[in-house]
Parts: C-alpha cells; structure tokens; sequence
C-alpha cells in the first residue's frame, strides 16, 4: 500500500521543516463490511463516534472492495481506522497483516473494538503476536464455513434439492422466448 501522493491534510510544516501532525483534523474513519445484503451494517459501529464511514457489501475472502479501496485512499497519517472486528477487514491473514502494517507504516491507527486491540505501528511483539493468532482464527473461521457449505450442498444435492445455479445464457434464451414480437 503505497502513501497517497497528495499532501497528508493533516499535517503542516514548521519553518524547521517539520512535519506536525495537527491533532483537531484527526479523523476517526469507520470501516464496515457485511457478507449479505440482509445483514444489518449498523450493528457494527455502534454508539462509535466516527468522522466517516466505509461499508462493503461483500465477501472478505480478499481484498479486492470497492470501499475498502477509497478508504486507504483517503485515510491520512495521525487518521484512525475503526472496524469491529479483524475478521470484519480480512478472512486471510495475509491480507490482514498487509493492511494492518500497510496502515501503520503511513502513520494511521487501527483499532479493533471486538478485541480489544490497537495497532500504530510501534507495537511490542505481544500485539503482532496476538495479530497473527487473531488473524489465523479468521482465517480457520473462513475454512469452517466453506467446508459446511460445501457440506450442505453434497446433502442437498443427495435429496434432489440442489440444482447448482441458473444458468444465465439459459435464462437470456428463456426470456426471448417469453417476449412476444410485435
């Protein structure tokens, strides 16, 4: 993750040639992502003071997000970042660790509020070591539910419940049919 080539907006040079991080434009910037469209967004950031928010509706199983790309657009150096919980930013604890390190090397704060955890970039090994393990169970979690999935499918598709998806060129076919000419 590459710092942004504009200006951080919240810092400003002294005649030294200092950069000082003004405090009253700190932003506290909430990311959410939920799996389903029927999923409730809000749950996540709850009684949370945040300046803005990002949330995708979509699956964490990488990092490819259409918010999650202009969050770490617009996030600055002395910027907190707020997800509730690891799993809620990356499912792959590669990810994870890329993010949390990919922010904290420009200067932004992560905090995790279902565990209780913090990330600046001057963390003591007791932090990347509790990352890891975190991130190790998102990503466990993640296998967990494939392999249910892939479960349930083999069950369905025993009792005949289970057809697999419509196929769209099937359907494009169907519907031309349907379509009287006039």
């Amino acid at each position: 993750m590459p710092p942004s080539p504009r200006k951080a907006r919240n810092t400003s040079s002294t005649s030294a040639g200092w950069s000082v991080i003004n405090a009253s434009k700190r932003k506290r910037i909430g990311y959410v992502r939920v799996s389903s469209f029927d999923q409730n967004p809000e749950r996540q950031l709850e009684q949370i003071q945040v300046d803005k928010v990002f949330t995708d509706k979509a699956s964490g199983k990488d990092t490819r997000r259409p918010e999650l790309e202009r969050l770490l657009a617009f996030v600055r150096e002395g910027d907190t970042v707020v997800v509730h919980s690891m799993d809620r930013l990356a499912r792959n604890l590669d990810d994870l660790r890329r993010l949390v390190q990919g922010l904290t090397q420009r200067g932004v704060r992560i905090e995790f509020l279902k565990e209780h955890l913090t990330f600046t970039g001057e963390d003591s090994p007791m932090a990347n070591l509790m990352l890891s393990v975190m991130g190790a169970f998102a990503e466990f979690e993640r296998a967990l539910i494939r392999e249910r999935q892939r479960e349930g499918i083999a069950l369905a598709k025993q009792r005949g419940a289970y057809r697999g998806r419509k196929n769209p060129c099937r359907l494009s076919v169907l519907w031309q049919e349907e379509i009287p000419v006039v």
